[in-house]
């Protein structure tokens, strides 16, 4: 799926089949070339791990254009009284070309670069808490974003260490889908998001 300054695509499984997914992502748009990306992850499984993810994400999706550290407050608020959540969330700012990004809890975050000329590929630095119980910290992290840089997103239904180099020049709908695949615990919800920097001066046609 392509937006404004990103290609990007999601890969998730219930646990057991379930039809409620206590994970769930956002991919949001917002004015001045702005995409918000984040990866929620409702405590536990189930509805009720359904319902907080759920809930968090239409907060980020009605305030997408805010800052990182004031949208992982408004969802601290929200999920009060809930199961919580954990969630990891970038920012991507298509004017400036940098992304801002920040992580409460689990959902691990990796950036990818496609210049090999600096470190490959930079880790999300995440902060222990629930949002909606123990909010830590906080802290965001603005890097600079080229195109071609990508971005994944994957809760603590995948494996750590997941191995996505070998597929990083690939589609982003087909890195998630193989993260998933192979990479799948099978003892919880997982979902991963693989989000594709196309560049600041890109103009859809």
């Amino acid at each position: 799926m392509t937006g404004a300054v990103l290609d990007w695509g999601v890969a998730h499984a219930a646990l057991g089949g379930n039809p409620k997914c206590g994970d769930c992502h956002v991919v949001e748009p917002f004015p001045n070339g702005g995409v918000l990306v984040a990866v929620l992850d409702g405590i536990g499984h189930g509805d009720e791990a359904c319902r907080a993810a759920e809930s968090a994400g239409e907060i980020l999706v009605a305030h997408a254009g805010e800052n990182i550290i004031s949208l992982l407050k408004r969802c601290h608020e929200t999920l009060r009284g809930t199961r919580g959540a954990v969630m990891s969330l970038a920012s991507f700012n298509g004017t400036k070309g940098v992304m801002t990004w920040a992580g409460v809890g689990n959902v691990e975050g990796l950036l990818f670069r496609a210049d090999h000329g600096i470190p490959q590929r930079e880790s999300l630095l995440l902060r222990g808490g629930v949002l909606g119980h123990q909010l830590p910290a906080l802290q965001a992290a603005v890097v600079p974003v080229t195109a071609g840089d990508t971005l994944i997103f994957a809760t603590d239904g995948i494996r750590n260490g997941f191995n996505a180099a070998a597929q990083i020049k690939s589609a982003p709908q087909k890195i998630a889908s193989h993260i998933l695949a192979e990479d799948s615990k099978g003892n919880d919800d997982a979902l991963v998001l693989v989000a594709r920097y196309l560049g600041s001066d890109r103009k859809d046609k």
